[in-house]
C-alpha cells in the first residue's frame, strides 16, 4: 500500500505517519508526505528513520504536480487544514485520478458539499471516506455501535471531552487547528432535532453529565461538527426511526475561557480581512496563528507537563424487543508511553487504522461517512491494541 499524505508535515499528519510506520500497522509499503513547508518536511524526515518514508515539496496551487503525486498513490490522505481553501480542490483531484480519498473532516460545511457528489463518485468507480479521525471518525463509529444494539432508535447523543491533569499552562496550546476551534466556538451548528436538521446558536445546548475520573461533572455545548449531518441518514440507522442526533464538546475550563474570550474579541470571524492603520489588510487568523506559534516557541519551557485524557461517548435511546433501552459506547484514552509525542493520539491513530481497514478489502465506490464503512468491532480491536479503553453497555430505561 502506497499512501500519500497532503499537508502531512503538520503535527496531526506526522502522528498518522508515526502510526503507519509503527509495528502496529501492516501492509504499508511507502508513505509520501507532501507539504509546502520545507522546514517541516526536513524535520519529519529527520524524526523517522524509515526507508518507506519519502517527502515531497508541493504547491497546492499547482494541479499538475498534485496529479503526478496522486498517480503514484494507492490512497490519499488530505491533512491540509480544512479552512485553508483546498478541501474541494483535493477532493476533485482524487476523483479525476481515481485515487481513494480520505480526510480528517470538513467541519460539516465541506462534508455536505462532498456527500452531494456521491453519485458522481459512484459512477466513476472512485471511493471517498470523509472525517476519518477521532471526531469525526471514531465518533461516527461509536454511533454505529450504539445503533446496531437498538432495534428502534429515538435518539443518539454524542459527546467528546478532553481533560488536562496537572499544573495549568500559562501558554495557550490549541488542541487542533486554531481556525477549527474558533469555528466551533463562533459558528452556529446544525443538530438533528425532531426528525430534521435545525440550526442552533454557537455554544448553545449546554448540558452537564457525570463522567468517570478525571472528568467528574462535565459541562458540554453544541458546536459545529459533521456527525449530525451524516449519522441519522445512514443506512441501518435512518430506518430505525431516529428523531434526534446531536454533538457536544467540552474543553478544559481554562482553554474554554480563552476561546470564548477570543470569539468575544472578534476572532470568530477569522478569515475576513481587517484593515490596519497603515492601509494594509490582514486576516485575523494569520495574525492569531503567528502570535500563538511565537508564544509557544518562546515559552516552551513554561508549558507544564500535563496528563492528557479524552473520552468519546455515544448514548442511544430506543427499544429492544419492544422495551425501552439505553445503549452506551465510550472510548477513553489515558496517559500511556505509546502516546508520547502525539498532539492528538486519537485522531492520528484513527486515521491510520481507518486507512488500513479501508484498503484491506474491496472498495465500495461513492462518498461515505465512517459509520457507513467500518465494522465497529474490528475498529475497536485495533484501538485496544493501541491501549484505548472501549466500554459498551445496554441497560433498561424506566417506562415513560
Amino acid at each position: 500500500m502506497k499512501i500519500l499524505i497532503l499537508g502531512g508535515a503538520g503535527l496531526m499528519g506526522a502522528g498518522t505517519v508515526r502510526d503507519l510506520l509503527s509495528e502496529l500497522s501492516q501492509g504499508v509499503e511507502r508513505v509520501v508526505v507532501a507539504d509546502g513547508f520545507v522546514d517541516r518536511l526536513e524535520a519529519l524526515a529527520a524524526r523517522f528513520d524509515d526507508p518507506r518514508l519519502a517527502t515531497a515539496g508541493l504547491d497546492l496551487d499547482d494541479p499538475a504536480a498534485l496529479a503526478a503525486l496522486l498517480r503514484e498513490a494507492d490512497v490519499c490522505i488530505n491533512a491540509v487544514a480544512t479552512f485553508a481553501g483546498y478541501q474541494m480542490d483535493i477532493f476533485e483531484a482524487c476523483l479525476a485520478a481515481g485515487t481513494p480519498y480520505v480526510d480528517y473532516g470538513g467541519m460539516g460545511v465541506y462534508t455536505v458539499k462532498q456527500k452531494a457528489e456521491h453519485a458522481r463518485w459512484r459512477e466513476a468507480g472512485a471511493t471517498a471516506v470523509l472525517g476519518l479521525g477521532a471526531d469525526p471518525g471514531l465518533s461516527n463509529i461509536i454511533c454505529r455501535a450504539v445503533a446496531d444494539r437498538l432495534e428502534t432508535i429515538e435518539a443518539i447523543n454524542l459527546y467528546w471531552a478532553a481533560a488536562a491533569v496537572g499544573p495549568e499552562s500559562p501558554v495557550l496550546v490549541p488542541p487542533y487547528a486554531a481556525s477549527t476551534v474558533l469555528s466551533e466556538y463562533a459558528n452556529p451548528s446544525q443538530q438533528f432535532l425532531d426528525g430534521a436538521l435545525v440550526e442552533v446558536p454557537p455554544q448553545s445546548g449546554q448540558e452537564e453529565l457525570d463522567l468517570p475520573p478525571p472528568w467528574g461533572r462535565t459541562l458540554f455545548m453544541h458546536t459545529q461538527h459533521s456527525e449530525p449531518l451524516t449519522v441519522p441518514f445512514a443506512e441501518g440507522i435512518a430506518e430505525k426511526g431516529i428523531r434526534e442526533m446531536t454533538w457536544k464538546l467540552h474543553l478544559p475550563e481554562a482553554e474554554h475561557a480563552a476561546w470564548v474570550g477570543l470569539v468575544k474579541a472578534g476572532f470568530g470571524d477569522f478569515d475576513r480581512p481587517v484593515q490596519l492603520r497603515d492601509g494594509r489588510e490582514v486576516k485575523p487568523i494569520d495574525v492569531l496563528q503567528a502570535v500563538i506559534d511565537r508564544n509557544m516557541a518562546e515559552n516552551a519551557d513554561k508549558i507544564p507537563a500535563q496528563e492528557a485524557h479524552e473520552i468519546h461517548l455515544a448514548i442511544g435511546r430506543g427499544t429492544v424487543g419492544g422495551r425501552a433501552r439505553e445503549a452506551r459506547c465510550q472510548v477513553m484514552s489515558h496517559p500511556h508511553p505509546l502516546y508520547e509525542g502525539y498532539l492528538d493520539a486519537g485522531t492520528s491513530m484513527c486515521m491510520s487504522i481507518g486507512v488500513q481497514r479501508l484498503m484491506s478489502g474491496p472498495l465500495e465506490p461513492g462518498v461515505w461517512a465512517p459509520e457507513e464503512v467500518f465494522d465497529p468491532a474490528a475498529f475497536f480491536a485495533e484501538l485496544e491494541r493501541r491501549h484505548f479503553q472501549v466500554e459498551q453497555d445496554l441497560v433498561p430505561l424506566p417506562a415513560s
